[in-house]
């Protein structure tokens, strides 16, 4: 274990996507990540469709990882209805799913929400018009709200917020102008201004950019495992 004063390497992915096939396998990447890094991060997508089948699958997976295991869930673990389940099984092999919760490993605090759509900067969707309008900028706003209420409970120096959706533009550059409301929020970044971040990450954006900052400074990254990143594998290694 470090201490909290010495350096924490966090390994974060997105978008894993594990299907009840079984046609694809973690083992060897949650091996490879447990010899480099301290700490797991998991930003959503961990299941194609949200069943039970894909959540045991991976579960199965994550005995080769010996780091705790942080995530967040995505959309795509929604799709089926079985979310309890999901959570269920995932938790009780070990990993902390955080929905608006913090949890310190090794001196840094981890805060995880899943996120939602909405927009960017002056694009960003207004509560105004029918009530599907309404109703979707009300689940966004209450994303964000759970997200400052977890920043409010870290007590560690140094903190890493892990989000599904992306709270600014540049790291979905590359992805279709016209679905850019559909993977992030700003007001997930305004949230994460009012607090000292070491770093964000996310995923969904599978055709975005890797790197950028909020407007307050602090570092996003798109770890989802389809971006190119500098460690030239489907995960990010951030030194805390």
């Amino acid at each position: 274990m470090n201490e909290s004063s010495n350096t924490v390497k966090v390994a974060a992915v997105a978008d894993l996507h594990v299907k009840e096939d079984g046609g694809k396998s973690y083992k060897e990447l949650f091996g490879e990540i447990s010899s480099v890094a301290d700490v797991l991060v998991i930003a959503g997508d961990l299941t194609d469709l949200g069943k039970p089948k894909e959540a045991e699958l991976l579960a199965v997976d994550l005995r080769n990882c010996s780091v705790p295991v942080v995530a967040v869930l995505g959309n795509h673990d929604h799709e089926s209805g079985y979310v309890e389940q999901v959570c269920a099984i995932l938790t009780d092999a070990g990993v902390k799913l955080l929905n608006g919760q913090t949890v310190e490993i090794e001196g840094v605090g981890f805060v995880g929400v899943k996120g939602f759509v909405g927009g960017f900067g002056r694009h960003m969707l207004g509560s105004f018009g029918e009530s599907a309008i309404k109703a979707m900028v009300a689940e966004s706003v209450e994303e964000t709200m759970r997200l400052e209420n977890a920043m409010r409970q870290v007590r560690a120096d140094r903190s890493v917020v892990i989000l599904h959706y992306a709270p600014i533009v540049e790291t979905v550059t590359g992805e279709p102008l016209e679905i850019y409301p559909f993977l992030g929020s700003s007001r997930l970044a305004e949230t994460i201004d009012r607090f000292k971040v070491n770093a964000v990450v996310h995923g969904h954006a599978h055709r975005g950019t890797y790197e950028g900052r909020t407007p307050g400074g602090a570092p996003v990254f798109n770890v989802a495992a389809h971006i190119e990143k500098p460690t030239g594998r489907p995960y990010a290694l951030l030194e805390l």
